[in-house]
């Protein structure tokens, strides 16, 4: 790698780690009741929006009560986001005039986008009305991400308090979510964006847009072998050897791609997502929209810090985090620029020029971000559960696309969505105190707190729940033909492209590999199916893990108690981390990315 690709890296690594505390700050004040700084302008809105909707700000609820208001708003997300799919077309702003949404699709995009997930088996700007990206889409972005916040908040209160039944309200914990945090945040990042040519607007696509470049040659002309039939105003274009006419999308972009990014959903608002020019068009927007999906997660560490009194319990956990993202990133980073071994063999040089990093594998990359930013996204994107892309996954050598997938195999626990990263990560820290409690022959304890059999069995299950999701549906897709008949690209590509769907939806990701068919009824249920899995059997047992610790007293510590900030701690955590996804995994990945690395550089490798 070059000096400069070194220098990208390390200024959006330091970028990142120096807005974790002034963020996780004012997120914990915020969640605290206590808004500081420009917020407190909005504490009489806060309270407009408590009596208009009727919340008692002073009302706390129950593990129960909590789980049983998120679910029923989330269903109603849900509903709501269904039915303007399917009825698009007799909603206002609509100036394409398309058609609802097919039964099927619509239950997988509503799926998707209440679960945070933002997995998208259509292309935005050939299926839906402004109405759906605003109303239905863009509305959920910020409740999905709010949801996810108020629930690790919820266990944060388990885990700080104790002797103690009520684990915060839910509405007032989505209010302030949205209203302090995720809505200022977005209005910021909107603005930088549009600054930058991203568009923002209620046009009709543009057409009649004059094109001087050629398109037609003599052996592509109408009527050879293989070419598309063309209507009769195509065959004049062609025969005058140009395109006359084009079709250029509009629509309202920064808005959604600004809380896509902030609140980790990923979901493009057109097809090609963060590579397209209207979403990403400069290398200054490419490296704020990255920030910004890693922002949220890795701030929300010094709030948990925050929150249980114990800033050391946040920087451990942030550090695990780190330790385990950075040399992946850089793995996936070198395997690019190392090459295609299959064109070395051709004798095509693929060399970093002039001492920038452009140089190696960048088939499905963006020029104007080079391989250094485009595999620093695609790990960070699959680090955190964003799913947002800069480049065509579809298109790395079988160890760059390897990591970003293991990276999701993880559990989403290194940063991961916003808030559901950090209480998954929790769960993997109970176990890790659990095995390490046995290893010194002494009760588990955590921040006081006895871990004990059902706190481990809730564990347990929040932390399998997602590998027997992608394993199940990936095995039903490999040897059904509905499954395998989706495929483009046969042998362990393909078992890779198929693995990686589920995984993506199963861990609420939303990121494709590409090259799969996945607008298909089989793909659209399974895949809606493991997105509920993914979200909503994870959630439970995180709140009841916290109602259960809110209810115990707190155990003085002992000589025998091992802290669990300290960097004996965070290595044994990243031991569990790295175990539980590599023993769980490994089989499949073996026949996947690994077998077809193996297969490229056994048949062109020097």
């Amino acid at each position: 790698m070059t000096n400069m690709g070194w220098l990208q890296i390390l200024l959006f690594v330091f970028s990142l780690l120096a807005c974790v505390k002034p963020l996780g700050w004012y997120m914990a004040s915020v969640y605290e009741g206590h808004p500081r700084g420009p917020g407190k302008l909005l504490r009489p809105l806060e309270r407009w929006i408590y009596r208009f909707c009727r919340i008692r700000e002073d009302h706390e609820m129950t593990w129960k009560g909590y789980l049983s208001s998120m679910l029923i708003f989330n269903l109603a997300g849900l509903m709501a986001v269904y039915l303007i799919l399917r009825v698009q077309y007799y909603l206002p702003l609509n100036p394409q005039h398309f058609n609802g949404m097919a039964p099927d699709l619509a239950f997988n995009t509503a799926v998707s986008f209440s679960s945070n997930t933002n997995w998208q088996a259509y292309a935005g700007e050939a299926a839906l009305s402004y109405f759906s990206q605003m109303f239905a889409l863009t509305v959920q972005n910020f409740l999905s991400a709010a949801t996810g916040m108020s629930l690790l908040i919820a266990m944060i209160r388990g885990i700080a308090r104790h002797e103690s039944k009520s684990l915060g309200n839910y509405w007032v914990d989505m209010v302030r979510g949205i209203l302090y945090i995720l809505m200022p945040l977005s209005l910021i990042l909107a603005v930088i964006l549009t600054s930058q040519g991203v568009i923002q607007n209620f046009r009709p696509y543009y057409q009649s847009i004059i094109s001087m470049q050629s398109f037609v040659s003599q052996q592509s002309a109408p009527g050879k072998a293989g070419m598309p039939e063309m209507n009769e105003r195509d065959n004049d274009a062609a025969e005058a050897g140009h395109v006359t006419e084009q079709v250029i999308p509009m629509g309202p972009a920064a808005s959604q791609i600004a809380i896509k990014q902030l609140g980790t959903n990923g979901g493009g608002f057109f097809n090609t997502n963060s590579s397209h020019p209207f979403e990403n068009p400069t290398p200054l927007t490419n490296f704020f929209e990255m920030l910004s999906i890693l922002l949220i997660p890795a701030a929300l560490c010094y709030t948990f810090g925050v929150m249980v009194n114990d800033r050391r319990q946040g920087w451990a956990v942030l550090s695990a985090m780190f330790i385990l993202f950075v040399p992946l990133a850089c793995l996936t980073i070198i395997v690019e620029q190392s090459g295609n071994p299959a064109l070395v063999s051709l004798g095509v040089d693929q060399a970093p020029v002039a001492g920038y990093s452009s140089g190696g594998n960048m088939e499905g990359k963006e020029v104007r971000f080079g391989i250094v930013n485009s595999g620093l996204w695609a790990a960070a994107t699959t680090a955190a559960s964003n799913g947002s892309v800069n480049s065509m996954h579809d298109s790395y050598l079988p160890l760059g696309g390897l990591v970003p997938l293991w990276l999701m195999h993880l559990g989403e626990v290194v940063f991961g969505g916003v808030g559901s990263g950090l209480y998954g990560m929790l769960l993997l820290v109970i176990i890790t105190v659990f095995i390490s409690g046995q290893m010194i022959g002494r009760s588990p304890e955590y921040l006081g707190k006895k871990i004990e059999p059902f706190e481990m069995k809730m564990a347990a299950l929040g932390v399998l729940i997602m590998p027997v999701a992608v394993l199940f549906f990936s095995a039903i897709a490999a040897t059904t033909r509905m499954g395998i008949d989706a495929v483009g690209n046969p042998g362990a590509h393909g078992l890779t492209e198929m693995l990686y769907a589920f995984t993506s939806m199963a861990n609420n990701n939303g990121s494709a590999f590409a090259g799969l068919r996945a607008n298909t009824p089989f793909y659209n249920m399974a895949g809606g199916i493991a997105m509920l899995a993914g979200r909503y059997w994870i959630a439970i047992p995180a709140l009841a893990i916290a109602g259960s610790l809110a209810r115990k007293k707190i155990v003085p510590g002992g000589l025998g108690t091992l802290p669990t900030h300290s960097p004996l701690f965070v290595f044994l955590l990243i031991g569990v981390v790295i175990l539980l996804g590599a023993l769980t995994f490994f089989p499949v990945l073996a026949l996947g990315p690994v077998a077809e690395h193996l297969m490229l550089w056994s048949q062109y490798g020097r």
